[in-house]
């Protein structure tokens, strides 16, 4: 299945609805949120059917319990490194590391985000990202901007605890959540423009450490919940 959240053009409600997208239609579902939706297995009546053309899409998860950014393409990470002069340590390729951000500032694929103050060096990151269904288990794919205060990020990297204030201020989700199902094939193209112009090509196939495993140490001595978010991290090419 194609899931989104999404309100009625005019209707302005926050979080939405959840959906079924088929073609150029949506499908309204029973179901209070996508979270709930996967958190009851994946099923649900459906109600009212609209166009596509005539809604707004919200993000599919406006407040998850939690979201865990991974750092998953070594491209990416020889190249972050590199750029602070550090090489890359072997513990990188022995367990799929992240990082928790702030679950109350999730944006949708079209909304503005707030500009950080003291910022200007706003950046984005091109993810793919999960969002976790019933009994721990991947309930679909979407895509995740990471977005970066490089500026108030770069004196924090220093510290060695990870970023915060640089980070914490905005996460973009969406459009729409995949089921894996319906997704099947994972070596998908990951593409970046700014105002049109192309800035970062690469592939989902060329993560080091798979989903398998991004999942299964994010669980590792705790429990995921449905709705929870796991990113990719950035792809290689930024």
């Amino acid at each position: 299945m194609k899931l989104c959240m999404f309100s009625p053009r005019g209707a302005d409600l926050k979080r939405g609805w959840p959906g079924r997208v088929d073609g150029d239609r949506v499908v309204q579902l029973a179901a209070q949120t996508l979270q709930s939706f996967f958190a009851g297995g994946g099923k649900a009546r459906e109600h009212a059917e609209y166009a596509l053309a005539d809604v707004d899409l919200r993000p599919p998860v406006l407040y998850p319990p939690a979201i865990r950014d991974f750092y998953a393409f070594e491209q990416h990470v020889k190249t972050a490194r590199g750029l602070r002069g550090l090489e890359m340590v072997p513990e990188w390729y022995e367990m799929p590391a992240f990082y928790f951000t702030n679950p109350a500032a999730i944006y949708g694929p079209e909304a503005e985000i707030p500009y950080p103050a003291g910022t200007n060096e706003l950046d984005y990151e091109l993810e793919a990202a999960v969002v976790i269904g019933k009994d721990g288990r991947i309930g679909g794919f979407t895509i995740m901007n990471d977005w970066s205060a490089r500026d108030l990020q770069r004196p924090e990297m220093k510290i060695g605890l990870g970023p915060s204030k640089g980070k914490d201020f905005a996460t973009s989700l969406g459009p729409f959540v995949v089921t894996p199902d319906e997704l099947g094939d994972l070596r998908l193209e990951m593409l970046a423009r700014v105002n049109g112009e192309e800035r970062s090509r690469g592939n989902m196939g060329d993560m080091h450490h798979s989903w398998d495993a991004i999942v299964a140490h994010a669980a590792r001595n705790t429990r995921l919940r449905a709705g929870d978010v796991l990113g990719s991290g950035t792809v290689g090419t930024g």
